[in-house]
Parts: structure tokens; C-alpha cells; sequence
């Protein structure tokens, strides 16, 4: 990630200005750390970034509940993810 000499505290004051760029990168800056936890702040903040991270991150582990939670907070991508997997046959293979 380029430039990531812009502190947190000055993106989370941009981001609380309705600048959806900082609240993006808050995002960005989270998912590289692992904080799990600031996502899904950030996620009920209305970042949409936020959902697509917890989204990725959620079906990579095949966490059908944590899907279902990202949908509910209003992220659709994980409402699809979940129905894709849900759809998916148990054992692999269609029928």
C-alpha cells in the first residue's frame, strides 16, 4: 500500500468528516493489521470496504453465522456469498 505515512488518528478524523476514502483506508489498514474487531466497527460505521474484507475473509473460512451478521449490518455481498455457499451441494458436486 502506497503512503502509509498518514497517521489513523487524522484519517479517523477525516472519516468521521464523511470522507469515505479515509474510512476506506481505515479499512485497509485494519484488514493488513488483522483487526477483525475494527472491521466490523468500521462495517457499522457503513463502510462498504469493511464488508467486502469481512466478506473475504468470512467465506474463506466458510463462517456461514459471520456471513449472515456482515448481510444484517447491510453489506449485500456477503448476503450473496452466504446464498452461494448455502446453494453449494455438501459434498462438492452437483448433481
Amino acid at each position: 500500500m502506497a503512503n502509509t505515512n498518514i497517521d489513523r488518528d487524522t484519517l479517523r478524523e477525516l472519516a468521521d468528516q464523511g470522507n469515505e476514502t479515509a474510512l476506506d483506508r481505515l479499512a485497509d489498514l485494519a484488514d493488513a493489521a488483522g483487526e477483525v474487531g475494527e472491521l466490523s466497527e468500521l462495517l457499522d460505521e457503513g463502510s462498504t470496504r469493511a464488508g467486502l474484507l469481512l466478506t473475504r475473509r468470512a467465506a474463506s473460512a466458510r463462517d456461514l453465522r459471520e456471513l449472515q451478521r456482515i448481510a444484517d449490518a447491510g453489506y449485500d455481498g456477503a448476503a450473496d456469498e452466504l446464498n452461494r455457499l448455502l446453494q453449494a451441494p455438501a459434498d462438492g458436486h452437483r448433481e
